[in-house]
């Protein structure tokens, strides 16, 4: 099924439903992080999945790739202004989740089902 390019609803999940996705955004909502510490913190997650989200985020305008001129170099990411335009769609599905899945408040996702 091709993804209508003027339906907003459409281009949407096409970026946010991709596995891991919505983790990372959620991850950065703490602040910048370097990428150790997101494969860390995101169980589960292999180097090169993260690497190609993050990638991906990036052309999309939702993170930002900062290369910190430090021995040896450092690379951190932010959430962008649209980033962070994310994060009430990630709290109501935390709340969905509470509601009527049967999911704790304070249940932390160590890895998508999808």
């Amino acid at each position: 099924m091709a993804v209508d390019p003027e339906c907003p609803v459409c281009r949407t999940a096409e970026i946010v439903c991709a596995k891991w996705t919505l983790l990372v955004v959620r991850e950065l909502d703490e602040g910048r992080s370097r990428f150790c510490e997101l494969e860390r913190s995101l169980t589960g997650i292999s180097p090169r999945t993260l690497s190609l989200r993050l990638r991906e985020l990036e052309q999309e305008g939702i993170v930002e790739r900062q290369q910190l001129d430090e021995l040896p170099p450092r690379t951190e990411y932010a959430l962008t202004d649209k980033g962070r335009a994310l994060l009430p769609m990630i709290e109501d599905m935390r709340c969905f989740g509470e509601r009527w899945l049967d999911c704790e408040a304070d249940a932390v996702f160590s890895s998508p089902s999808a």
